[in-house]
């Protein structure tokens, strides 16, 4: 038997905290555009660091935003969140501590823990340096939605 159902706020709150990728969706002029993202779930915004690029530039000119994130199991259980906000760009000490919580949580998701030595050269010195991108944000939350199908 399948149930189809609306996630509870505390459900809506795991599958945030739980996952690391979704995607923002947003638009330009009545062009729609959407694209995935790294994040992390501080309770109140969604949290991302980008570089200048599309994204940012529709984001500046239209700070309105939804996210969407999912996790599924198979086509019969699966669980997905929608969020809708506001872009808010973070300078100065703001962006450090966003950037050192979103590194806290995703940096040990992004870093391959094992790496056998006689198929790639290893150095002493993990070099994360492209990880780091210029831009912090967040996406103020304003309402949010789930559901979910569960066989």
């Amino acid at each position: 038997m399948t149930m189809l159902g609306e996630l509870n706020k505390h459900q809506i709150d795991n599958l945030l905290l739980s996952q690391a990728v979704g995607r923002i969706g947003v638009s330009d002029n009545g062009r729609p555009y959407i694209v995935p993202v790294t994040f992390v779930y501080d309770g109140k915004a969604i949290i991302c660091q980008s570089r200048e690029g599309m994204k940012l530039e529709i984001l500046r000119r239209n700070p309105q935003v939804c996210f969407e994130v999912d996790s599924m199991l198979d086509m019969s259980n699966w669980q997905s969140v929608v969020v809708w906000g506001a872009f808010e760009e973070l300078k100065g000490e703001s962006a450090v501590k966003a950037r050192e919580y979103l590194f806290d949580r995703v940096l040990p998701l992004m870093t391959v823990s094992k790496i056998h030595p006689a198929q790639h050269e290893v150095t002493a010195v993990i070099d994360d340096s492209n990880r780091l991108k210029p831009v912090m944000f967040r996406i103020v939350i304003t309402e949010r939605t789930g559901r979910f199908e569960k066989r």
